[in-house]
């Protein structure tokens, strides 16, 4: 078990990922005793739900309710560790229909995702909702999204990047 000091870090570290109306994230610690995947999917709902009530995406959300906590669990595919901080970075930095707009400075998203991965440890845990060997994203939203999440086993990470065309 990691010390429970690495939460003010992981937070901040993921503060720096986040970018308004664009790039949502969110950061804790589990209170279940022995989190699996079910507890995690309940921790991207409220993000979901977060995010479809700001203001910039209500719009696009009406009638919106994120998917339950098994069709959640179902859209994730599981991320190599050692792929999870280049993708959290790109996440953060690159925009997911318009590739050569950035929200973050590369180097800026680089150093904080490779520092959340750090603090998650060689053996986190990452899913994302991309399907990496079909190439497609088990979209979760009404807009583009793309996910990642991380989890330690008692803290967990989320990245989501909302676009429209």
């Amino acid at each position: 078990m990691k010390p429970t000091g690495i939460l003010p870090e992981l937070e901040a570290r993921m503060a720096e990922l986040r970018t308004p109306a664009r790039v949502y994230v969110a950061a804790g610690r589990f209170t279940e005793p022995e989190p699996d995947l079910p507890e995690l999917a309940d921790r991207i709902r409220a993000l979901l739900a977060g995010a479809a009530a700001d203001g910039a995406w209500r719009r696009y959300f009406p009638g919106y309710a994120p998917p339950p906590v098994p069709r959640l669990c179902a859209a994730l595919e599981p991320l190599e560790p050692h792929e999870a901080a280049g993708f959290l970075a790109r996440l953060a930095a690159v925009d997911l229909l318009w590739p050569s707009h950035r929200h973050l400075p590369a180097d800026t998203a680089e150093r904080a995702a490779d520092r959340v991965v750090s603090l998650l440890g060689p053996e986190g845990s990452w899913w994302t909702n991309h399907d990496a060997a079909g190439g497609a994203v088990n979209g979760l939203t009404p807009v583009f999204d793309s996910l990642l999440a991380g989890t330690d086993g008692e803290h967990y990470a989320l990245a989501l990047q909302l676009a429209d065309d």
